[in-house]
């Protein structure tokens, strides 16, 4: 296949050098007239592992090759890559100049050109950025819409400095952003025919946000090991050892387990030993700010929802579930006990169902907190789920079996799930989610 690559930094070079080394016609294209001029030299304008020989492989080969004007490269090409850079402002903001001049550039060489072009962005931005800024400015300067002629996917890199190559050949995922089903992911996944790796073909809006939540995670867990250390440090632990332990759990701690969004989290252990460590940590003059976050962002999650809920103007409320979670009756802590007392604080009539918590079996700790806590939770445990069906609005703190919740809906209840990940599948009226 022919391809241009607008952009020769470190995506773009990486880009280019890859998929001529994999026997592409490979064009890339700088503003930069040192960049093309060094590519061109069979040199590489960055520094990374393997990519200079790369480089001067496929410039001897003929196979690569550069220039700085825009409508020179998309003479002949296939397809695409846009991958110039987009920094931040001073206010933090993404700037996206350079990527709206390529694209307008791009948009004008569409005009009267008869063969499909498959335009790829690669520049990371942020949700909502092709389809309401790129596809404006293409469609604008091209004349035409996307779909006519050609067509525009977003395509984020997972691509890391030093061991880029490496990242290319055996990436993590490949994700392509569509602007509608079918809208031409199938021809780039063309060019991974040998790559082993799981493919997500998705609307443009989940492929950038992807990229976003990989880079704030890899922050947040260079800051979680970081903070971690400073309180082992501390207390004279060995906190490389910790972390090594705790590293070797793939069950619960490098794994997929709590990562689904959803509602705040509760129970015995939690919220107390969050509470220890920063205690702990401020004890010992040790500031750990992402660890001192956690249980105030927790809250937030709560105050969100108790908005929300007191929005919607239903002051009947139902509680499918009350415990921390599932299968327990261990109120302790229960996030779902902290919105039951701050629904009746705001005035609201509660009934709450849950199949393992019976007020008469409660003891210890269990009993006096949710005694403290909510301590009118008698009157209002009811003994079936069908006496939730007076009820105006009903959370789904625990599951409920799906005839159940469309019978609920059926009757013009508002059903709030709070469970992570849960949908019923489909979006339906009066059905909220939390997120």
């Amino acid at each position: 296949m022919k391809i241009a690559v607008f952009g020769l930094g470190y995506v773009g070079v990486v880009t280019a050098g890859c998929f001529a080394r994999d026997g592409h016609e490979v064009i890339g294209v700088d503003v930069s007239a040192a960049k093309v001029a060094e590519l061109n030299g069979g040199r590489s304008p960055i520094l990374e592992k393997d990519i200079p020989e790369i480089v001067r492989a496929a410039v001897a080969q003929g196979r690569l090759s550069a220039t700085t004007t825009p409508s020179t490269a998309l003479e002949g090409v296939q397809m695409a890559f846009v991958c110039v850079g987009t920094p931040s402002r001073a206010d933090g903001s993404l700037d996206t100049s350079f990527l709206e001049r390529v694209l307008e550039q791009i948009g004008q060489s569409l005009r009267g050109r008869k063969l499909p072009l498959t335009l790829v962005i690669r520049s990371t931005v942020l949700p909502g950025t092709v389809r309401r800024v790129a596809l404006p400015i293409l469609e604008q300067a091209a004349g035409r819409p996307a779909g006519d002629g050609y067509e525009v996917l977003f395509h984020p890199e997972f691509l890391r400095e030093s061991c880029a190559v490496r990242d290319f050949d055996e990436p993590p995922k490949i994700v392509i952003g569509e602007r509608a089903p079918g809208a031409g992911a199938d021809r780039l996944l063309e060019l991974y025919p040998g790559i082993v790796a799981p493919r997500w073909v998705t609307a443009y809006e989940t492929a950038e946000m992807v990229k976003y939540t990989d880079n704030v995670y890899h922050a947040l867990k260079v800051t979680f090991a970081n903070e971690i250390g400073l309180v082992s440090q501390s207390l004279g632990v060995d906190a490389a050892l910790v972390m090594e332990i705790f590293r070797s759990d793939t069950k619960l701690n490098i794994s997929p387990a709590y990562f689904r969004p959803g509602f705040a989290f509760g129970g015995s252990c939690l919220p107390k030993d969050t509470r220890a460590l920063t205690h702990s940590a401020a004890r010992q003059n040790v500031q750990t700010p992402v660890l001192h976050a956690i249980l105030s962002s927790n809250r937030a999650q709560i105050d969100r929802v108790v908005a929300r809920l007191l929005a919607t103007g239903k002051r009947r409320i139902g509680f499918h579930g009350l415990a921390f979670k599932p299968g327990t009756d261990d109120l302790r802590e229960s996030q779902f006990v902290e919105l039951a007392e701050r629904l009746l604080g705001k005035g609201c009539e509660l009934r709450i169902y849950d199949e393992h918590v019976h007020y008469t079996h409660l003891t210890g700790r269990n009993k006096a907190y949710v005694d403290e806590a909510l301590p009118h939770l008698a009157r209002l445990l009811v003994a079936e789920q069908v006496a939730l069906e007076g009820c105006e609005l009903i959370v789904l703190a625990h599951p409920a079996p799906a005839a159940r919740v469309e019978a609920w809906l059926a009757a013009g209840v508002i059903v709030f799930d709070l469970g992570p990940g849960r949908s019923l599948g489909r979006e339906a009226a009066g059905y909220l989610t939390v997120v």
